[in-house]
């Protein structure tokens, strides 16, 4: 027999967990690139700012997508857990 704590489930979760953390950092670091690229921008150097742009859809969108849903997933099922212990 396995052992539960070691299970797939929990192998699952930790890989998951690791992505989601990785998110975070991508975003926060997203969003560092941006104000500096504003800022930058106000000196008339355009091309971090253009990287930036090239970059939002294919990279930093889905980011903050998988960060959004992963928050409201992480909400739902804490609620659901609540809901079933009362």
């Amino acid at each position: 027999m396995s052992n539960p704590a070691t299970g797939p489930g929990t192998r699952l979760r930790r890989i998951i967990d690791v992505v989601l953390v990785a998110d975070v950092f991508l975003v926060l670091a997203g969003a560092l690139f941006f104000a500096v690229a504003v800022v930058l921008h106000g000196q008339q150097l355009d091309a971090p700012l253009e990287l930036f742009q090239r970059l939002w859809q294919p990279l930093f969108t889905p980011a903050i997508g998988l960060l959004m849903a992963a928050a409201l997933l992480s909400g739902g099922l804490g609620w659901w857990q609540r809901r079933g212990q009362s």
